[in-house]
Parts: structure tokens; C-alpha cells; sequence
């Protein structure tokens, strides 16, 4: 049996490693496209020398959209382990609230109209929003909701959402279908302010490993959570508002991104011990690299035409996802 020391440093290895490799694939990004950065001309621009002729390219263009993708990523993989564990179910993702159909109805309605800009991410914020609001409250009903009944509403408002999107396309004229169509594949083209995300992920992050411990104890059990003092009607209610909050803000930003919700903890948890104090950053992390490299071989990999990112994700996603199923014990 490994020494509790010893564990703890291993898994402390394990996050300065994932730390290294998300600066690096952070670099490899802004390095990557169709024009080409030399790493010598890289160094210069990022200590300040504006008189590099990639300054602008770099600094205005690729490093917001590469530290954009980093905290998207990163809010998907931490919400997609958060609904793992609360909903007890390996399939749940940080979709399965229906949140990102309520996200994509508004931003959609945005187009529509013809807008964009601060309307079309006020639009998918408040649709997520009262996503978020129809399933919490429909799932409570006349009683105290489950687990199992909040995952039901969830999945029957996502429905009614995929409905709704439906019919928008089908209203909308050519001119903006090929807008909405990346939209909903995941579109990281117009990131070009990461400060919101990165804020609201360190704060998540924080949320979530104070709660750490509670969702070490409620894995063996609600009665055992309960018997060792755990509030678990609590800890579930903040921790699912948390996950849909982390999901509605990624979408607002970056569109509709599959797969790093559902994939990345399974991975984490091949990768590190099962303790969510480990389990919860290492997520985040993988997360974020997982995002940042598909989102630039989206962009780069068939230059000067970009992927939908969520293209690209799934393209990795699924034979990945394959891998850890067959790696699977039951």
C-alpha cells in the first residue's frame, strides 16, 4: 500500500507535469498556424520587442484566442467531472442540463435578428441562464428533487431546446445560416478578451476543491456522506449550479464544444488518483490542453480555411472516448 506521502507527491508530479504541458500547448498555439512563428521570433515578441514583424499576430490575434480556449476548456473538463460524480453517471457531460440548448436558442435568436457582438453573448448567457432556471425548478417540483429526476427534466428541456433550434434554422435566411451552423459547432474566431473566462474558471476551480472532500465521501454513498455530517442536499444544489454556470459561460464564449466534458475526466482519472482534491485540477488542466491543440489544428490544419473547433474535437473525441471504453474494466 502506497504511503500517503508518497501519493501526495506523485500526484503533485503528475499536476506540474499537466502545468508544463498546458504552457506548451499554449506556445504550440501561438507558434501554429498559417503563418508560422519561429520559436527565436516567439521568444522576442513575448518579452516585449514590438519590432518583430509577427508582433501584432501573435499578441492581438493568436494569444487571446489560445488563453480563451485554455479557459473554456478548462471550465468544460471541471464542469463534465463535477456532473460525473453528482449525477453518479459516467455519460453525464456539462450538456446534459439542457444548458447549452438554452445558451444556443438565444444566441441564436440574436442572429436572427441580426445581431451580434455584446447581444449575440448577452443573448446566449440569458438563454443558458433560463435554461439553468427551468430545470432547477420543474425538477423540484412539489418535492425535494433526486438526482435521477433533476437528469429527467434536464433531458426533456434539452429536447424542447433542440426543438426550438430546429425551427430557427429552418426561419433563417442563407445570409446568416453559415454563422449560426459555426455557432453551434464551437467558434473560436472572435475570442479576443479571455480575462472574463479566465476569472470565472480560477473561481469554479476554487469552489469546487472546497468541496472536495464532500465529494470524496458522497462517492461511497449518500447514507455515508450523510452519517459522516456531509450536507449533501447542499453540496449537490451549489455544486450543480457551479457546473452549470462553468458550461454557460464556456458556451457564451465559445459556442457549442463537445466532448471535453464527457472525455477528459474519464482521462484524468487514468491519469491520477481518484481523490477530486487531484481529480478536479488535473481535469481542468487536460481540459485546457485538449481545447487549445484541437481549436489549433482547426484553424491550421487545412489554413487558410477554418474548422468549426467543435469539428475537430469530435474528431478526437470519439476514437479517444473508444480507447477508454475498451481500457474499461465493466
Amino acid at each position: 500500500m502506497a504511503h500517503p506521502r508518497s501519493a501526495l507527491n506523485s500526484s503533485a508530479t503528475l499536476l506540474g507535469i499537466l502545468a508544463l504541458a498546458g504552457v506548451a500547448s499554449l506556445l504550440f498555439a501561438i507558434a501554429t498556424g498559417g503563418v508560422s512563428v519561429a520559436w527565436g521570433e516567439l521568444w522576442s515578441i513575448l518579452l516585449g520587442d514590438r519590432a518583430t514583424p509577427n508582433y501584432i499576430l501573435v499578441t492581438e490575434l493568436r494569444l487571446p484566442r489560445a488563453l480563451t480556449a485554455f479557459a473554456c476548456g478548462g471550465m468544460l473538463a471541471l464542469a463534465g467531472a463535477l456532473m460525473q460524480v453528482l449525477l453518479r453517471n459516467p455519460l453525464a457531460d456539462p450538456y446534459i442540463l439542457g444548458v447549452s440548448g438554452g445558451a444556443a436558442v438565444g444566441a441564436l435568436s440574436a442572429l436572427l435578428l441580426g445581431l451580434g457582438g455584446i447581444w449575440l453573448t448577452g443573448g446566449a448567457f440569458a438563454g443558458a441562464l433560463l435554461s439553468m432556471l427551468l430545470v432547477f425548478t420543474l425538477a423540484h417540483g412539489r418535492g425535494a428533487w433526486t438526482p435521477t429526476r433533476l437528469l429527467l427534466t434536464g433531458v426533456v428541456v434539452a429536447a424542447g431546446w433542440g426543438a426550438i433550434i430546429s425551427l430557427i434554422l429552418s426561419l433563417s435566411p442563407d445570409t446568416t445560416l453559415r454563422g449560426m451552423i459555426f455557432w453551434l459547432l464551437g467558434d473560436l474566431s472572435q475570442a479576443s478578451h479571455p480575462g472574463l473566462g479566465a476569472i470565472v474558471l480560477a473561481l469554479g476551480l476554487i469552489v469546487a476543491l472546497v468541496s472536495a472532500r464532500g465529494l470524496n465521501v458522497l462517492v461511497f454513498g449518500e447514507l455515508k456522506a450523510r452519517t459522516l455530517g456531509i450536507g449533501v442536499d447542499r453540496l449537490r444544489l451549489r455544486l450543480y449550479i457551479l457546473a452549470s454556470l462553468l458550461t454557460a459561460v464556456a458556451i457564451t464564449i465559445a459556442g457549442n464544444i463537445g466532448f471535453i466534458g464527457l472525455i477528459v475526466p474519464h482521462l484524468a482519472r487514468l491519469v491520477v488518483s481518484h481523490d477530486h482534491r487531484i481529480l478536479l485540477p488535473a481535469s481542468t488542466l487536460l481540459g485546457a490542453i485538449f481545447l487549445v491543440v484541437a481549436d489549433t489544428l482547426a484553424r491550421s490544419a487545412f489554413s487558410p480555411l477554418q474548422l468549426p473547433v467543435g469539428v475537430m474535437t469530435a474528431l478526437i473525441g470519439v476514437p479517444l472516448f473508444l480507447y477508454l471504453l475498451r481500457r474499461s474494466p465493466s
